[in-house]
């Protein structure tokens, strides 16, 4: 059981990308599944791949090939990329009431940054198809540095560029990896559970601050 009492108004929101800001799931189970075709495999359904997506290629290729896709990872990780960027927003969608949060969080002049594991090539891709997400002008992806998460960096870099300190900022995310980046880091975290969890998952022993299950409640939490 969660309490929600209120807190002290961040002055920035980090989020992160697959599975908090966007439904990315079916794009990219659309590109397994094509991976899967050229290798004559039976396809994956979206309730298998849906909980995996915010885990990236490897996991979704690892579900679907099993112990040969670490003596095949490059080559599967390779067919896998292509698919996906010939075809990464077919079917990409904003989280309901994202749209309106993020309006919300300029409103109330609340910085906003996303921090995704995803790599830059593909986080550079996808953010055009969605203009209030191409107008955050901070964004780190997964091999923006050295390190991804749950590493802290990527987020007290996004901190720093946004010349914020750490912990006055919220991080929003939907996988253990992203409340552990936030806890490391000092900031507020909030898990995203409409997002990407699957039956094995424990969130509850994951440590978030604050768990939302729609975007809009993250406005609540300092209301």
């Amino acid at each position: 059981m969660f309490t929600q009492t209120s807190l002290t108004p961040p002055r920035a929101v980090l989020f992160d990308l697959d599975g908090t800001l966007l439904d990315t799931a079916p794009d990219l189970g659309a590109a397994l599944n094509a991976v899967l075709r050229a290798e004559q495999r039976p396809e994956v359904t979206a309730k298998e791949y849906t909980p995996l997506a915010s885990h990236g290629s490897v996991r979704l290729l690892k579900h679907a090939f099993g112990e040969e896709f670490d003596a095949r990872q490059e080559e599967l990780r390779r067919a896998f990329l292509t698919a996906y960027s010939t075809a990464i927003a077919k079917h990409t969608r904003l989280f309901d009431g994202v749209s309106h949060l993020l309006n919300k969080l300029v409103e109330q002049q609340i910085a906003v940054a996303i921090v995704t594991n995803k790599p830059s090539a593909l986080t550079n891709q996808l953010l055009p198809y969605f203009p209030q997400l191409a107008a955050i002008e901070v964004v780190v992806s997964g091999d923006t540095l050295a390190v991804a998460k749950p590493h802290p960096e990527p987020l007290l870099f996004a901190a720093e560029q946004l010349a914020i300190p750490a912990q006055q900022c919220w991080y929003v995310g939907d996988a253990q990896r992203d409340i552990e980046a936030g806890q490391r880091a000092q900031m507020t975290t909030v898990l995203a559970a409409y997002g990407y969890l699957s039956e094995d998952d424990q969130p509850a022993q994951w440590g978030a601050d604050k768990h939302i299950h729609h975007p809009l409640e993250l406005l609540q939490l300092w209301s």
